[in-house]
This record gives C-alpha cells, structure tokens and sequence, in this order.
C-alpha cells in the first residue's frame, strides 16, 4: 500500500508526444526515459512517478509496462482529445476482504449523502471565497441544503437535489465567463472542454489511487452498478470536482486562457493538439498541489470500508 511519505516524493508524469516524430517510451536503469526520434528528452526514476499520462501515439516496451506496474506505476493513454481510452492500472488486486466489504454495503444512501454534502459544502464556499454570496447567504443555503439532504429517501431524490445546486453553481460562479450551461462531453464552448479535461485528470488520478489500495472501482454506492463504468471512481470524485472549478475560474482571471486555442469542428470546440500541454499543465499542478489531502482522503474511506470505528472521509477546500 502506498505511505504518505512515499506519495510526497512521487509525481504524475504527462507525455504529449509530437506528429512525425517517432516517440518511445522505455525503461532504462529503472527510470522511465522519453525519446524523440532516438534522442532521449527526459526521464524519471521508476521509484518516483505515481503515474503516467501519455497523449497522442507512443511505442512502449512490455520492460517499460512491467517494471511500471512493479514500481505501482499506472499508465493511462489518451487520445490527442484527452479522452482517456484504455489503462494500466497497478493495483493490490488481492484485497479479497475489502471487496467483500464493498458489495456487502447495506445503507448505500448515507454514504451517498456524505458525498453530495461534501460536494455541496465546497461549491458553497467557492461561491463565497469569490464573494459570489456573502457569508450569511453562505450558511443559510448550507443549512437549507444539508436539511433537504437528510430529507432525502433515495438515490434519485439526492440525485435532483445536487443536479438543481450544480446548475445555479455553475450559472453564478462563471457568470464572468458568458457561462451558458455544464454539458458534459457535448463541448459546446471552451470553458466545457477544459472542465472535461480538468475532470478527466482528476478522476484518473483518484482512480489510480483506489486501485492502489485495491478497490473494485466500478463497485461504487451513489453511482450504481453500470457496464465498464467505474462507479466507486465517479463517487469519491466529487468532492474533488471544485479544484478544477477554481482552477478554470482562477486560468481566466489570469488571462492564461485563449479562445484561439480552440477550433469549432462539426459544432463541437476542440482544444489545438499543440495547446494541450499548456492547459494540462494548469490542471495538473492543483491536483498536484492537493494530492495529499486526496490521497488522505482515499486511505480514509479504505480505512472506513476496513474498520467499524472509523468515520466517512470529509474533504474542505481551502
């Protein structure tokens, strides 16, 4: 299982690889070594990457993918859309007891609500760090929304109540950005596909963690049981999601994001394959930044599912 002082010396390495270049991955006196057309162009030890995320067409070596998973090192290939099609994952795949613990989960609606509450709670704040809403208007909605979440007596009740605050969120809090509406994977304008690729980073890195303490991530509590969906991933995400927001909102104060850098394709925004690197880099130093608290977060909830005593993990934005 990986320790809190190992995790503070690992990184997550992201690979954009180049067209008509010939790009390799492979290992070499156990660092992971990048070379472009033959000429080595940067490397990293085995025993300090956590994970890689390569962009674009790449050869690796079968050394390469098994000195990774030795090493816990998860690789993840995404197309040049960063959409991520296919991973390898390490995991301590022989976690038989915390997997028996996962599918005989009785009260799956609690837990359910600890998640959205911890959603909520952070969205809320945001709104009021940027003084989106006073600090009374702060604890008022708090109350308000914890209440009807209590109330709530299933999933789809629960589901209605965080679609309803996710929608007046995103219409408050990017209300500089000319925000029309959160449609996931449809790209209907830029702010859309960075939060899908700041979403994607994010859920990948929260999965590569569950699966370093040997989850079934596709056996999750809020989001069902559903064909190749990782369901355990989609759940213990979502406090995280408000990293990315403030990430995105903080890029455009900043002026770091142009709207050159995108092109309207068949009536869906696409990010420039040679701007890529410069709004992954954005999203992946917060995560970076925040991987201790999520990887507390993780142990947390592996030590609740392990440990009667043990309460349900709680993550506040600073």
């Amino acid at each position: 299982m990986l320790s809190l002082p190992d995790l503070k010396e690992k990184q997550v390495l992201f690979v954009k690889t180049e067209q008509g270049v010939e790009n390799n991955l492979k290992i070499i006196n156990d660092n992971i070594v990048l070379l472009k057309d033959g000429k080595v162009q940067n490397r990293l030890s085995c025993s300090k990457a956590l994970a890689v995320f390569i962009v674009g067409e790449c050869t690796l070596t079968s050394a390469l993918i098994r000195k990774s998973l030795d090493y816990g090192v998860s690789i993840f290939l995404l197309r040049d859309s960063l959409e991520n099609y296919t991973s390898m994952d390490s995991k301590a795949a022989g976690n038989y007891l915390l997997r028996m613990k996962q599918y005989k989960l009785a009260d799956e609606l609690t837990l359910a609500k600890c998640v959205v509450k911890s959603k909520v709670r952070n969205g809320l704040k945001l709104l009021k760090n940027a003084k989106k809403i006073s600090s009374e208007e702060y604890k008022a909605d708090k109350k308000e929304l914890f209440q009807k979440i209590d109330d709530a007596q299933e999933e789809k009740e629960l589901l209605g109540i965080e679609g309803s605050f996710a929608k007046k969120f995103f219409g408050i809090y990017f209300s500089e950005l000319d925000w029309y509406k959160r449609m996931p994977r449809a790209k209907i304008d830029p702010y859309n596909v960075l939060l899908d690729m700041g979403y994607t980073f994010m859920f990948n890195y929260v999965d590569c963690l569950l699966n370093l303490f040997g989850f079934d991530t596709y056996k999750g509590f809020y989001h069902k049981l559903y064909f190749q969906r990782k369901s355990l991933s989609c759940d213990l995400v979502e406090p995280f999601r408000c990293l990315i927001e403030r990430q995105l909102l903080s890029a455009f104060h900043l002026g770091q994001i142009d709207k050159k850098d995108f092109q309207l394709i068949g009536g869906r925004y696409v990010l420039k394959y040679d701007k890529s690197s410069k709004y992954a880099k954005i999203f992946l130093d917060e995560i970076m930044a925040n991987k201790e608290g999520i990887y507390l977060y993780v142990k947390q909830y592996y030590r609740f599912m392990m440990f009667e005593d043990v309460d349900f993990p709680d993550f506040k934005i600073r």
